[in-house]
């Protein structure tokens, strides 16, 4: 090619590469304002759902519309699970799986052949034990882990005199220190339910096993803190040695008698009461419970005072116990009926003068093969009971002597 030709050739492609450089310009301005276009519509759309919402947090934050928030943690609920699944087919897989906790009763436990009852059911039979009318709900209730309970009690006063500044000092008497041993022993209940009954996916079988369990454990205990003899079983405090308040000694109940064989004096039926409301020392009156059953409570309820006015009064409010000479009066229909020198009436503080003691678990035991077709569970609880300071509690006792 001659040079002419290729200058011309040259000088002819520089404008239609502007050409082109210019069109692509113009292309990449279209579609960076489309793209502004899109972010700016995206982000108004953004601000609007912000506002809104903020909108709703604000009606939520008022008091009114708050929503509620759970006012207990979320429970965990394999051993629930576990638990009803080995009580409805006997299936243990489960609870065998379960981490073993050292003094939790959700924790398996299948070396004693049983396993513990779940918390819930547990809390369940420990509401109804305390509602019962037994002495454990004024008593003095501890927990241990141990197959007994020892109570250590200073029976004397630490001796003191007067002495002059120059003069000598004598020896005083020294506090003597009793020691009360509280054996624990095991309580059971066996409660059947046909497999049949178990099956049935709408029957609470917690709820029932509880109540069955719960009933049997109220009845026995309630007895045994009062008529207890101490043999597999805790020691009552009618089965104590009583003796005449004015002769009493350590290792005794002391009594108040009305004077009147089998019932209250005819004359003045009130004085036994007064008398044995003092009859207890002033530290314990001040926690003084009187107890009874419902046969005396309604005897004692007609007594009146020498200016007419009755002992008794009813409670002010839902729930508070009636009152005897101001103070609380549990029923407990275990205490004996008024009968010829029968120790019918219990005063004191029954938080300092008995003890129950417990271990905090019950094991429940599957047995679907002794009483076909019935499945019998064998619920046992390890707990015991004794008198704790024989001078918080004294006795009327409706006899002459």
């Amino acid at each position: 090619m001659s040079t002419p030709e290729r200058e011309t050739r040259q000088s002819g492609s520089a404008p239609d590469l502007a050409h082109e450089v210019k069109t692509a310009l113009a292309g990449f301005m279209s579609d960076l304002k489309d793209f502004q276009i899109e972010i700016k519509s995206k982000l108004q759309h953004q601000e609007e759902r912000l506002t809104m919402l903020d909108r709703k947090s604000h009606s939520f934050a008022t008091p009114a519309t708050r929503p509620a928030l759970s006012a207990r943690p979320e429970v965990d609920l394999s051993h629930k699970t576990a638990f009803t699944t080995y009580v409805r087919n006997g299936d243990d897989d489960a609870l065998r799986g379960l981490a073993l906790e050292g003094k939790s009763m959700s924790a398996a436990v299948n070396g004693d052949g049983g396993y513990l009852v779940d918390p819930q059911t547990a809390d369940v039979i420990k509401s109804v034990l305390k509602s019962t009318a037994s002495i454990r709900s004024i008593a003095n209730v501890v927990n241990v882990e141990a197959t007994s309970y020892d109570v250590l009690i200073d029976t004397t006063d630490l001796g003191s005199g007067w002495v002059t500044e120059t003069g000598t000092v004598g020896e005083t008497a020294t506090p003597t220190i009793d020691r009360i041993s509280i054996p624990l022993y095991e309580l059971s209940a066996l409660p059947k339910a046909s497999q049949r009954l178990l099956d049935d996916s709408a029957f609470d079988i917690e709820a029932w096993l509880a109540g069955r369990i719960a009933d049997k454990f109220a009845s026995a205990e309630a007895s045994a803190f009062i008529n207890g003899d101490g043999v597999d079983k805790p020691t009552g405090i009618l089965n104590h040695t009583q003796v005449d308040n004015d002769s009493w000694a350590w290792g005794a109940l002391g009594y108040i008698v009305t004077g009147t064989d089998g019932g209250f004096d005819a004359t003045d039926p009130a004085d036994a009461i007064v008398e044995l409301v003092y009859a207890l020392g002033a530290q314990y009156r001040t926690n003084g419970t009187f107890v009874m059953n419902s046969k005396t409570a309604g005897q004692v309820r007609k007594l009146k005072d020498a200016d007419g006015r009755f002992l008794w009064s009813d409670g002010l409010a839902a729930g508070e116990p009636a009152r005897l000479m101001g103070y609380p009066v549990l029923i407990a229909e275990d205490m004996p009926d008024i009968a010829s020198d029968a120790a019918a009436i219990a005063f004191g503080d029954f938080n300092a003068g008995y003890t129950v003691a417990e271990r905090p678990d019950v094991r429940i035991l599957r047995d679907p093969f002794s009483a076909k077709p019935h499945v019998l569970f064998y619920a046992t609880k390890r707990v015991g009971g004794d008198v704790s300071d024989f001078a918080a509690i004294k006795l009327l006792k409706f006899g002459i002597a």
